[in-house]
């Protein structure tokens, strides 16, 4: 099987369950921002992280590709074979944050990103997640979507978040609390 097609030379390309769009369509920047997470997820993954984390960072890149495929299919599509998002997956990331969150200090102050490489990247990827989120709000404004996807990328957000703080903890690397420049100046 060839890897390029030609079909995309014009600007458009298809959509899963068939149709074709504009390369710049609100969709296309929608599951694209996905696509940019799942690969910064990979990075993630590819560097030095507990292996409990990266046991949940594979099963969200697995459900990232429900994500875009649920994104690249019209609701009106005729594809039933596509898996799309559900509750049980929004279920899971809330479990998940609610499990990371026992072994955590509380917050008291806003984070800086930072820490370890792996938390680090974490927060990029949370920032990654608020686009794609954006993306779908500004889609849902031009096409009905499926009713858990909004949910499941903001849950994401926070897990992320979550993720990020657990990496530091179990490599013994605290947080880092935001503090104002004037606070330090009076």
């Amino acid at each position: 099987m060839k890897i390029y097609t030609r079909t995309g030379d014009q600007g458009e390309t298809s959509l899963f369950a068939g149709g074709r769009v504009h390369k710049d369509d609100v969709r296309l920047h929608a599951y694209g921002t996905i696509d940019e997470l799942n690969s910064i997820l990979g990075m993630v993954r590819a560097g030095a992280i507990d292996p409990g984390l990266d046991h949940l960072l594979s099963r969200v890149q697995m459900e990232l590709f429900h994500v875009g495929a649920d994104l690249a299919t019209p609701l009106e599509a005729d594809a039933k074979w596509v898996a799309r998002v559900d509750q049980a997956m929004i279920d899971q990331l809330e479990t998940d944050i609610n499990t990371l969150d026992e072994e955590l200090s509380p917050l008291k102050n806003f984070i800086v990103p930072g820490g370890t490489p792996a938390a680090a990247t974490l927060h990029f990827a949370r920032t990654v997640a608020r686009r794609a989120e954006r993306w779908l709000v500004a889609l849902s404004q031009q096409a009905e979507i499926n009713a858990f996807l909004g949910p499941y990328v903001n849950r994401l957000t926070d897990w992320l978040f979550v993720l990020a703080r657990a990496a530091n903890a179990r490599a013994d690397v605290p947080d880092v609390p935001w503090t104002s420049p004037r606070s330090n100046s009076e």
